[in-house]
């Protein structure tokens, strides 16, 4: 057992044997190193414990690939009757999933949902019956993985995923949703042979692992689509790269305005694909102008799928109706109006910034940022121009954190200041020290705005939840 843990270590790091006997590397470094890696966490330890192990284990945060976890997969037989459904797209995948969960739960099916990342919670992540999975069960998984997986290694995701999937076996469920953790392709996801796969919309971002263009972009997303399978994409204008895949792979492609689309007034909207019509709909919970858009991709996903999985038309209005989804234009109880939101690519703020103007008028708005430094922060802040009174920056924690001054400088140099020396930028160490500031300044006729990265709206958010 030490032997296994001390050679995947080393061969993890680069290093060979002989480095290590001949002296090359500090030997009480690794002497040190070796004896924590020997501190593994058995099935009656903590979720918290397992989850500090697993950071610690491969070399790389992200690590695109399917060949590990296929291997580890096959050895744990991961398979299962149910209808498998994979959420991939830039935006909206989140609320994709929770809308779907929402409707078939309504039809009474058992369901699971498995997303990324959690705001507060690990347990959010993966969902069994509209419930959190509980540590307990998630900590069986783990153990189950980390005997299975020899000298295998596996990325944090890769791990988590498996421990879902394997879930979502031993509850038989009828239905799985699955959302993509980056790109589709080599998303750890994507070892699941889905029964539909949804891209919802194809944007610039994660340009380090998925490229540079949407063209490159969509066509990484396209691979989640499957050979004679309903393929949903709900983005208006879809690549060539995505459109042309479906079509060489003999995907049964459902494309947004020509298969599927959907019309609305103030009171209700409607829903039509295929020679099928659904009219007379609620408008669903989840607020935003680009929710109808995908609840449109949910009701085509849905009648994609009518044949293995029927659902009424009561269980649609009940389910668009329960749907929820924290930190997606999350409007807060109270005064001053607070909106949370994890808009943290030029695309999503630029819905939040549609979704802000289209909202009533406020006197002052409180923008509170904290954003990676992987995100495009220029076009995220360009988005806002004339918005914003006040930004309250922040620095977010960890080797991907951009600071909040590197944001207040963009800031002063993207946004001209107005005569009466508006926008007010300033710096802080924390989200939570940003939020205070601006709930301690805004008059309740204001509104304040939390967003650019889960980070930041996690960090309020269970602030808030402590009070």
């Amino acid at each position: 057992m030490e032997s296994r843990f001390f050679n995947t270590w080393i061969k993890n790091k680069g290093i060979s044997y002989e480095q290590t006997v001949y002296g090359k590397i500090n030997s009480l470094f690794v002497l040190t190193l070796y004896c924590s890696l020997m501190s593994i966490p058995t099935s009656a330890e903590s979720l918290e414990q397992w989850l500090s192990y697993l950071e610690t284990l491969h070399p790389k945060a992200i690590d695109l690939g399917l060949t590990r976890v296929q291997q580890v997969a096959d050895k744990l037989d991961i398979q299962w009757q149910g209808v498998k459904i994979i959420v991939a797209g830039t935006n909206g995948k989140g609320s994709t999933c929770a809308m779907l969960e929402a409707i078939y739960l309504a039809a009474g099916y058992k369901v699971g949902m498995y997303t990324s990342p959690h705001l507060i919670d690990f347990n959010e992540r993966i969902r069994i019956n509209g419930e959190f999975a509980t540590d307990a069960q998630i900590v069986e998984k783990l153990a189950l993985i980390e005997h299975v997986r020899g000298d295998i290694s596996l990325s944090y995701f890769e791990y988590t995923t498996l421990a879902a999937l394997l879930l979502f076996k031993e509850h038989a469920l009828d239905v799985s949703i699955l959302e993509v953790g980056l790109g589709g392709r080599l998303d750890a996801v994507n070892i699941i042979d889905a029964d539909c796969s949804i891209v919802t919309s194809v944007d610039i971002d994660h340009t380090d692992w998925l490229g540079n263009d949407r063209e490159t972009i969509g066509l990484e997303k396209a691979h989640v689509f499957r050979s004679g399978k309903p393929a949903i994409c709900s983005d208006p204008e879809p690549p060539a790269s995505l459109v042309n895949y479906a079509e060489q792979i003999g995907a049964d492609l459902w494309l947004f305005g020509r298969d599927f689309n959907y019309d609305g007034d103030k009171q209700q909207w409607s829903f039509a694909a295929r020679g099928v019509r659904k009219n007379s709909l609620a408008y669903p919970a989840l607020r935003g102008a680009n929710q109808l858009l995908n609840a449109s991709a949910v009701l085509a996903t849905i009648e994609a799928l009518k044949q293995q999985l029927a659902v009424p038309i009561q269980a649609i209005r009940l389910g668009f109706l329960q749907a929820s989804l924290p930190g997606r234009f999350q409007i807060l109880p109270g005064q001053p109006t607070t909106i949370l939101d994890v808009a943290h690519n030029p695309h999503a703020a630029a819905v939040l910034a549609h979704n802000m103007q289209s909202m009533s008028y406020f006197p002052y708005t409180y923008a509170v940022l904290g954003m990676l430094n992987d995100k495009d922060a220029e076009q995220v802040i360009s988005k806002f121009k004339g918005l914003v009174d006040h930004w309250y920056c922040a620095d977010l924690e960890g080797p991907r954190a951009r600071s909040g001054a590197d944001l207040a400088a963009m800031i002063e140099r993207l946004i001209e200041k107005d005569s009466d020396g508006l926008p007010n930028v300033e710096v802080f160490d924390t989200p939570v020290s940003a939020y205070q500031k601006a709930r301690e300044k805004a008059d309740d006729s204001d509104r304040i705005v939390v967003f650019g990265s889960f980070l930041t709206v996690a960090a309020v958010l269970a602030d808030l939840n402590k009070r």
